[in-house]
């Protein structure tokens, strides 16, 4: 069998066709002289190869080739359970295992699984949160068993909404994979390039970045110019917020005091938006990116095209300057209202008309599927670098992250209005006469 896993080092590892985006971007870093983890990249062409071996290829044609909508779940189902249940064919097994021996004995850390999509990390077309990583990966078991989850996951309902969304059918493309250690973080985050205002972003967050990335804490975030100057550090609030469904007590939320002082020093800010230069530069776009920092420094782990559309923060009319308002993370794009869908977990989420200005407390990557029919999203918990802020923006829908009691300030059925590029949101009782609604 031909080699399937390349060290991202590698010249190789660079060729978005055979590893994605996601794996190409990391490798264009690395060789840069980029801080990464390092570790290793699965060639998409294993996906292709275990479809064959398990005579799944007559299913994947059919999940979209048919009209028939429960014919198309079936062969959906079919795939997931034949991907997840059967095992690896023994050739791609053998070079798995011979990797994840090789980075155990290197690093001395638990591994970590990664999903590199052909179709992800690309301009317009994120998939950011819609497929998996595994993290903590300490026995062969539980590493082979992730890779078959990262492989699944491209047949995963969130993914077919959102491929179906782009014209995207998943027969067409594959499932790359990236291998790596995991970076024992102190404090982790995301980064924007580029703001509205012409600016540079970073969110961060102590330990792992996975917390920003759903939407389940309100992170640091420190706001810089292109020269690299520090204009603003806003520190997060203490409250942690892990949400499933409020009404089953055994998935009921659960909250924690996070350290009250800032996760970066102002030489770490600035030795970070440097790095967010030279990666804007080595791409030739504005950028987002994922990082982390342990003793030894910082570690680049994902770099994709930003989604930007740069529009002004709209000036409230007298009207909305007589309204009560709440100030947060601006995390979407331009500006919207509509009327006030209050929900505190996604079970009530069939709740939201069309429309709607969705209310919530946690905004995670589950929301994608609702981003298509609301007119902004304002949540309590979430930063500007979480994966449901970059599916807005793709979108162009408004979005205020980080906004403190917001489930409880703003009234149901109320007229809001949401600036997704000034993070500010204000809001009328339902009950006050209506007038021609303007912009923020």
């Amino acid at each position: 069998m031909n080699k399937l896993i390349f060290p991202i080092s590698s010249r190789a590892a660079i060729d978005a066709g055979r590893f994605g985006p996601k794996a190409a971007n990391l490798a264009a870093l690395c060789q840069a002289g980029l801080p990464t983890p390092g570790g290793y990249c699965l060639d998409a062409e294993a996906y292709r190869l275990q479809i064959k071996a398990l005579g799944l290829e007559a299913s994947a044609r059919g999940a979209f080739a048919t009209d028939d909508s429960p014919k198309a779940r079936r062969y959906a189902l079919d795939m997931k359970l034949g991907l997840m249940d059967q095992p690896i064919a023994p050739e791609i097994a053998a070079q798995l295992l011979q990797t994840w021996h090789t980075l155990v004995a290197a690093s001395g850390t638990p591994i970590v699984v990664r999903s590199s999509a052909l179709v992800e990390d690309r301009h317009g077309s994120s998939f950011a949160g819609q497929f998996e990583s595994f993290l903590d990966l300490d026995n062969e078991t539980d590493f082979l068993t992730a890779v078959r989850a990262c492989w699944t996951a491209l047949w995963s309902t969130r993914a077919l909404r959102y491929m179906a969304t782009h014209d995207i059918d998943p027969a067409d493309t594959a499932m790359a994979l990236i291998i790596q250690p995991l970076v024992q973080a102190r404090a982790a985050g995301g980064a924007l390039s580029q703001t509205a205002e012409g600016n540079m972003l970073i969110n961060a967050t102590p330990g792992l970045g996975s917390a920003i990335a759903q939407g389940e804490v309100t992170p640091d975030r420190y706001v810089l110019r292109r020269d690299g100057r520090l204009l603003e550090t806003v520190a997060a609030p203490s409250a942690y917020h892990a949400m499933s469904c409020e009404h089953r007590p055994a998935l009921a939320a659960r909250k924690k005091t996070a350290p009250a002082q800032l996760c970066l020093t102002p030489a770490q800010v600035s030795e970070l938006g440097a790095m967010l230069r030279k990666t804007e530069d080595l791409m030739g776009m504005p950028v987002e990116i994922e990082w982390a920092v342990d003793g030894a420094g910082f570690k680049l782990l994902q770099s994709r095209p930003l989604h930007l559309e740069i529009e002004a923060e709209r000036v409230p009319d007298e009207m909305w300057l007589r309204q009560p308002h709440l100030r947060g993370q601006p995390a979407g794009a331009g500006w919207g209202s509509g009327l006030a869908c209050v929900i505190n977990c996604e079970c009530e989420l069939s709740r939201v008309a069309p429309g709607s200005i969705l209310v919530t407390k946690m905004a995670g990557p589950a929301l994608s599927q609702i981003l298509p029919r609301v007119a902004g999203v304002v949540a309590e918990l979430g930063g500007s670098t979480s994966h449901l802020a970059s599916l807005a923006r793709e979108r162009g829908i408004p979005m205020v992250l980080g906004v403190h009691d917001a489930t409880q300030r703003i009234p149901e059925g109320s007229m809001v209005a949401v600036d997704g590029v000034g993070g500010v949101v204000r809001w009328m009782k339902s009950d006050l006469e209506r007038e021609p609604m303007r912009p923020l």
